[in-house]
């Protein structure tokens, strides 16, 4: 199904999706406060990034003011930023502020080569079961838990969290309250606008000890030094459920570890082509999700044919996220649309492209090739990795570090 284009600006999105995704949102279509779709938006973001503090600064919650986090993440999590050139990005930075932004990116490459090796099984391949301790957890999110409602209504109503509170939220969900983890992930994955398999998915199974044996425990302490107010407004300040470290779990059962975490039989299948594979003349360019920016690839070395983005109904019929990420993209493809001619279409994939033979920058998840091998593109261009992955053991971020310098120093 043809849709028209939206307009610019975040009301016009929030009509458009509302006119013609609405049925497919999990709840009533709107706009993020803190965010703006559009490479236009990425670029000011990237222009104005200021590392400076970035180290002491990130995991701030509260004020909001005092917080250090870069906030690029919904950009790179499209592709309207992507990882090379965030890190060029830091190059001026305080040296303390550049390692350790540089780091966090590092994280999100592991995140990607992970999911891209290992696909859905990552939901089981680090294999560490959340600890079940003592009952007396009605709910994994307690509403009268200030430090745990604050961040939950900033998740719902932005989209977007620092990375302590998604530590907390996590924690609290698996580790204090025993809830499994992956139904606390598709919480996330619902409204967060840089929601993704790859690096969602990792932090949550981080958050339980996967790959390290070490859950995070969630207490008082790093509310009271992340985000004071919190605790002081809190009906719970003189009887809080988690005013003492939580106790250590019971050894989990550890099954046979996935083959793929200790070695990649063929490395150059999960990076995708090192050049462009081309089999026939585009007529248009395919965007996916994963890459929407200006410098996709596919979308640069073809500047005069058309860019299709289909809004996948069966994956979204499914997913039921949250509005709020469908208006960002709905802001995203209009703001391309002000530079090129953007076609933008309902359904499933293969049968919306038409039988159409077109350009597409190859992704790293595993719905990108079953879709590629419907649509079969005519040219398949390079991911833009920040390092290609390599053939070896990735069960931990050291691991893969480890293979990694071992193929950069090789």
């Amino acid at each position: 199904m043809l849709l028209p284009s939206p307009e610019p600006g975040p009301d016009a999105a929030v009509a458009w999706v509302t006119a013609h995704l609405g049925d497919l949102c999990g709840d009533v279509p709107a706009a993020s406060p803190g965010f703006r779709g559009g490479q236009t938006a990425a670029d000011a973001v990237l222009a104005a990034l200021d590392l400076t503090g970035y180290a002491a600064r990130r995991n701030t919650v509260l004020p909001a003011t005092r917080r250090g986090a870069s906030r690029i993440s919904p950009y790179v999590r499209y592709g309207l930023i992507d990882l090379p050139a965030a890190w060029a990005a830091a190059a001026p930075a305080p040296a303390r502020d550049r390692t350790k932004f540089r780091d966090e990116l590092a994280w999100q490459e592991y995140a990607r080569h992970l999911y891209a090796r290992v696909g859905r099984r990552n939901a089981a391949a680090l294999r560490h079961a959340p600890a079940r301790p003592a009952r007396g957890w009605d709910e994994p999110w307690p509403a009268a838990m200030n430090c745990v409602s604050t961040c939950v209504e900033e998740l719902e109503t932005g989209g977007w969290l620092v990375n302590q509170t998604r530590m907390w939220l996590s924690s609290q969900w698996t580790v204090r309250a025993g809830a499994e983890w992956t139904a606390g992930e598709d919480r996330f994955f619902t409204h967060l606008l840089d929601g993704s398999r790859a690096a969602n998915r990792l932090g949550w199974q981080w958050t339980i000890g996967a790959g390290t044996g070490k859950p995070y425990g969630f207490s008082r302490r790093q509310v009271e030094k992340r985000a004071p107010q919190l605790c002081r407004e809190c009906v719970l300040n003189s009887a809080c459920p988690i005013q003492n470290w939580p106790p250590a779990p019971p050894p989990a059962d550890r099954p046979d570890p996935e083959p793929l975490l200790r070695r990649d039989p063929d490395p150059e299948s999960t990076g995708g082509p090192r050049m462009p594979v081309r089999t026939g003349e585009p007529a248009a360019v395919w965007l996916t999700a994963e890459s929407l920016g200006d410098a996709d690839p596919a979308l640069a070395a073809h500047p005069d044919r058309p860019a299709v983005f289909v809004f996948d109904e069966p994956l979204l019929a499914r997913l039921r996220l949250s509005g709020k990420r469908l208006v960002f993209l709905a802001e995203t493809l209009a703001d391309l649309a002000a530079r090129r001619d953007v076609e933008i279409r309902r359904g499933r994939v293969a049968e919306e492209l038409g039988g159409r033979t077109v350009a597409v920058t190859y992704a790293p998840v595993p719905g990108f090739r079953r879709r590629a091998e419907a649509v079969a593109p005519g040219v398949v261009h390079p991911w833009r990795w920040l390092y290609r992955p390599h053939a070896g053991p990735i069960g931990s971020y050291s691991a893969w570090r480890k293979g990694l310098g071992a193929v950069l120093q090789g």
